[in-house]
Formats: C-alpha cells, sequence, structure tokens
C-alpha cells in the first residue's frame, strides 16, 4: 500500500489486558485512522477486551495469535462470538493446533478445547494493514514451532508473543520447543530492530531491544 504524498503516518494505539491464570497479556491494536483493530492472542476471560472494543465503537478487523497454547487462544470462541465474521491468523506450523487439545496444552487442564479451523495462515514473511499501517510478520521459532512477532517500524514496536520478554525467554520444554532454536531465532528476528523498539510481550512488561541484547541472561546480542 503507498500513501499518498502528503497523507500522515497513522499513530498507532495499544492497550494490554492481562488477563487468565497465566497472566496472559491480551493486545489490542488499533489506529487513529479509521476504527478498524485487530486483538492479539485473546485469552481466557477477554470480556475486558470486548467491552473495550465496544465502548470505542472499533471494528475488528483480524484475531491474530502469535501461537497456538492455551493461554493466547481460550478467549478465541468468546471473541468470535462477540464479533462474527473476524477471521483468525495463525502461522501454518500450528494451523492444526487449535483443534487439536493435545498439541494446544488444554488436554493437560483437564478441560480440553478444540476451536475451528483458521481463516488466515500466515508464513512468517507477509505485511499486514491497520489503519494505513505497516506491519512486518517474523517467524520466531523455539517456543513452539509456529511462533511468529508482529513488527510495526513506523510505530516502533513488535508484539513477542512468547519468545522474548523482559529478562527472559519463552520455555522450550514443551511439545515442539527447542532452545537452540530459539535462540537462533531472536538474534534473526528481533535483534536485527532498531534498538529503541519497544517489545510487547506474551508475558509481563514491556522492554526494548537494546535492553534485551544488553542484560537478557539467556540470549545476549552480538
Amino acid at each position: 500500500m503507498h500513501k499518498h504524498p502528503g497523507t500522515p503516518t497513522p499513530h498507532v494505539l495499544t492497550e494490554r489486558f492481562t488477563l487468565g491464570p497465566f497472566q496472559t497479556n491480551t493486545y489490542l491494536i488499533r489506529t487513529d485512522v479509521g476504527n478498524g483493530c485487530w486483538v492479539i492472542d485473546p485469552s481466557f476471560g477477554p470480556a475486558p477486551v470486548i467491552d473495550r472494543i465496544n465502548v470505542l465503537k472499533l471494528k475488528p478487523e483480524a484475531i491474530l495469535l502469535t501461537h497456538a497454547h492455551i493461554d493466547h487462544i481460550a478467549g478465541l470462541s468468546e471473541v468470535c462470538k462477540a464479533f462474527p465474521g473476524t477471521p483468525v491468523s495463525i502461522h501454518h506450523a500450528e494451523a492444526e493446533w487449535l483443534q487439536d487439545p493435545e498439541r494446544n496444552g488444554s488436554a493437560f487442564f483437564g478441560n480440553p478445547v478444540s476451536y475451528p479451523a483458521p481463516d488466515a495462515i500466515l508464513s512468517g514473511s507477509e505485511s499486514l494493514m491497520l489503519g494505513g499501517s505497516e506491519w512486518k510478520t517474523y517467524h520466531v521459532p523455539g517456543h513452539s514451532p509456529g511462533s511468529v512477532a508482529f513488527y510495526c517500524t513506523a510505530a516502533g514496536l513488535a508484539v513477542s508473543g512468547d519468545a522474548l520478554f523482559a529478562g527472559s525467554i519463552g520455555r522450550t520444554d514443551l511439545p515442539g520447543g527447542d532452545q537452540e532454536q530459539l535462540f537462533a531465532a531472536i538474534r534473526s528476528t528481533l535483534y536485527t530492530l532498531p534498538g529503541p523498539t519497544r517489545i510487547l510481550p506474551g508475558h509481563g512488561p514491556e522492554t526494548t531491544v537494546d535492553r534485551e541484547m544488553k542484560s537478557n541472561p539467556f540470549v545476549r546480542g552480538a
């Protein structure tokens, strides 16, 4: 998408909702252009997110999943019910996990759940548009095979899922996890972003690329 000369750069607005027993961060992303929005990783009890969307009179254009572990998809049905027809997107490596309680982890908590197949499959290299803002998808495997991050150059921020946290990284002892793969993926994707880039993780407070490259005890920058 090419902007017309003189078109102001849209301002990206993010809101974090920390939900459920795992204190998972669900993100509501919008811009100051139009009323479109994204919901990223709807976790347990997403009513506060749904209420906020309704208060702001927004229209969800997509539900984006950084990966398919239960704490990042537990609110999927409720959000889809509240906003019928909203497409769900996930990386192709986990396209079948939504329907598989063993792989999405819900079976281990005594409440196996299965969701419909996703509407859109991500490769980890596409560009996505929201309200005039452009976002790049990065494949960041290691925590899980299909983990992705969403990065907006103009806004200087990336939603990293469970790949990279403030002072930590995603666990790699779950099915499909691979520690060395995660180290390499962080270095080849998130650590190539500009230092001031804000990292909005799947759990805990936000951080920056600079901060993690300098002080993350698991993955230091080159």
